[in-house]
């Protein structure tokens, strides 16, 4: 059993139904993001862990204790607020040790927490400063340090970096990380920002419509996805999908699609992939990185295909540029090395690593194996 169960958990307002059955167990030591779209349960998901929420059917255990009817307080639980809730009254030190205070803790032990945490979160020459004196970066790590003063089972995050700038963000997400290998703690996460799931998350769980559609790695999530709307989703830019159709020649599956120019373009799949699929229309899936210019693909792929199309927009993007042409009837986003010189109007060969390639079921859309 999973040290954080979410043991078919439902939830429910009168009628509407906001999460439908959900069943995710959670190792200790884990980071678990919930992420998707704003109204897709993941905070209502967090809310029911916490105890601000009743569950409407279904039960979460944490460390082996079920906490039907346990009171917030009593669940040995930490959260972090997108709103930092801090007290405007008292100084960082009290803040930080308001909880510790509030049960029971003697004064020396709680100085002792406060010392520590101070200097794991680097914050201790603010420990006599208000919040309003502070930057948003650092009333998130007083936060932090707020909740992790505690030791909880758990730590839940909500939205917690929302509020702060870009730079910021990319900074205390790295710090979040570094303090997540250091401590082992569990964690689940709430963000509706895919790269933050992708780069923090030991697991990721994909919510919409109140239900958990993937459930898995960063790497099963972003090489994988399980439908359509994953695909979409995840990712940045997220993974073009196109309509195409499955020919199979001499054993061989390949994808057909039309270009700008009215030609065919015809990618072969990967020996032995969707062979069962012959004269199916589908919805190819690739990925912007799997789409590039010639020295730019990946050599270590026996799947690398051309194609020329016509490229009708360049987005210089520092490191990078982004390349898009119509494939299926599409815009299509590749990635193409910062130094390759191409314009709008040109006719490029396009190396497309198949082994990347992803094919949807049009009507469900969800993945063909």
């Amino acid at each position: 059993m999973g040290f954080l169960k979410i043991d078919k958990v439902t939830k429910s307002f009168g009628s509407l139904t906001v999460l439908h059955q959900t069943d995710i167990e959670v190792e200790e030591g884990e980071f678990l993001v919930l992420v998707g779209p704003s109204g897709c349960g993941k905070s209502t998901l967090l809310n029911m862990i916490a105890g601000l929420e009743p569950v409407s059917s279904g039960d979460i255990v944490i460390n082996g204790r079920s906490m039907n009817g346990v009171r917030p307080a009593d669940r040995n639980i930490a959260m972090v607020f997108q709103s930092y809730a801090l007290y405007p009254n008292m100084n960082v030190g009290e803040n930080i040790s308001f909880g510790l205070e509030m049960h029971g803790v003697p004064k020396e032990e709680r100085e002792k927490a406060i010392d520590s945490v101070a200097d794991l979160l680097q914050i201790k020459h603010l420990l006599k400063r208000k919040p309003g004196q502070l930057s948003g970066g650092q009333r998130q790590r007083v936060a932090m340090g707020r909740a992790l003063v505690r030791d909880p089972d758990v730590f839940l995050f909500d939205e917690p970096l929302s509020n702060l700038d870009a730079k910021l963000r990319v900074d205390m997400r790295t710090e979040i990380k570094k303090l997540h290998q250091k401590l082992g703690t569990t964690i689940v996460y709430v963000t509706h920002d895919q790269i933050e799931a992708l780069t923090l998350s030991t697991r990721i769980a994909v919510m919409f419509g109140g239900h958990v559609q993937q459930l898995g790695t960063p790497k099963e999530i972003y090489d994988n996805p399980a439908n359509m709307f994953v695909a979409g989703f995840m990712g940045s830019p997220s993974m073009n999908l196109f309509p195409a159709k499955v020919a199979v020649k001499d054993g061989k599956a390949i994808a057909k699609f039309p270009l700008a120019d009215g030609s065919d373009a015809e990618l072969p799949f990967p020996e032995g992939a969707m062979t069962d699929h012959d004269g199916r229309d589908i919805i190819l899936g690739i990925r912007p990185e799997a789409i590039t210019d010639k020295l730019g693909a990946d050599r270590s792929s026996n799947a690398v295909h051309t194609i020329k199309a016509r490229v009708e927009v360049t987005e210089p993007a520092g490191s990078d540029t982004y390349v898009v042409a119509e494939m299926g009837g599409k815009e299509v986003t590749a990635r193409f090395r910062a130094d390759v010189e191409v314009k709008p109007g040109d006719t490029f060969s396009f190396a497309v690593n198949m082994d990347k390639a992803v094919a949807f079921d049009p009507e469900t859309e969800q993945r063909l194996k």
